[in-house]
């Protein structure tokens, strides 16, 4: 009896112990790796995602600065068709999720896919990203930790538990956006890169609801698209976009918008200096 209590208080002794200890292990989510720490434990797992593309015509021609990083500076080459902004995990009140973990980024796992990524989802500036965390980063590390715009501070590390690592993250984002090829959808209805036409907002949004049956959400700069957004729920099939917060594409677009074409700046126009801090990107 005596031998059989020894090992009961052997045992509570042990268990107590590993509570204790367990009290100080970091804090991890969803995505697989040695250096993940989940940082923002309010917030609850996203409710879909959306598939942000953006127009370079619109976006390249207030292009200053050139660079070998920034597509719109690629001559010939610069992107006439739809890119990838992100893939954004969102909520359905229009919120979105940010900053989830903090998780070191490895462009390694994503070598094989660099020449898709490059064409299809460039940088179009010159600036180094700044992380969540502070400091400057990769293009591809912050769009896997974050993203350009200050109002989707996400992606990837936000994307658990249906992305586990950057090379599926990335992989998923090129296949959906080569599924559901927007621009395709738009050049076959008559809705062209041009600096003179103006097209119908609906007609647009028409097409894209009749090709891929679900509501799009438009965001314009003046009066000519700047990005075009397709959403998704979790498991991956079409869902109408929740317009974000503090935005309608109402305000922001007119009846009437352009897809202008972009001249690529010549090499004496070019300014072949990187931004300040202060220009921003």
């Amino acid at each position: 009896m005596a031998s059989r209590r020894s090992l009961l208080l052997l045992l509570e002794v042990l268990f107590v112990t590993f509570l204790s200890a367990s009290a100080y292990l970091p804090e991890t989510g969803g995505i697989t790796g040695d250096n993940v720490v989940e940082v923002n434990r309010s917030q609850r797992e996203f409710d879909y995602f959306a598939l942000s593309l953006q127009w370079p015509g619109t976006y390249c021609r207030g292009t200053r600065h050139c660079c070998s990083k920034n597509a719109c500076c690629r001559g010939s080459d610069t992107p006439t068709q739809f890119t990838i902004h992100g893939l954004w995990p969102d909520y359905n009140d229009g919120s979105w999720p940010s900053c989830c973990y903090r998780s070191e980024f490895n462009e390694k796992e994503i070598t094989t896919l660099k020449d898709g990524l490059d064409k299809y989802w460039p940088s179009l500036s010159c600036g180094s990203p700044s992380s969540c965390y502070g400091g400057k980063g990769s293009f591809w590390g912050h769009e896997w930790g974050n993203h350009l715009q200050s109002l989707h501070k996400k992606h990837g590390t936000c994307s658990s538990p249906v992305f586990h690592d950057e090379y599926s993250y990335f992989l998923t984002t090129l296949n959906i956006y080569f599924k559901y090829n927007v621009t395709d959808v738009l050049y076959k209805e008559g809705y062209v890169a041009s600096n003179s036409e103006k097209y119908p907002l609906g007609g647009i949004v028409t097409a894209i609801q009749n090709a891929f049956h679900v509501n799009p959400e438009v965001v314009c700069k003046k009066d000519a698209i700047d990005e075009l957004r397709i959403c998704f729920e979790k498991d991956l099939t079409p869902r109408d976009c929740v317009v974000s917060k503090g935005l309608t594409s109402k305000k922001s677009c007119p009846k009437y918008v352009s897809l202008p074409e972009y001249t690529p700046l010549d090499g004496d126009a070019m300014v072949l200096r990187m931004p300040t801090d202060k220009e921003g990107l």
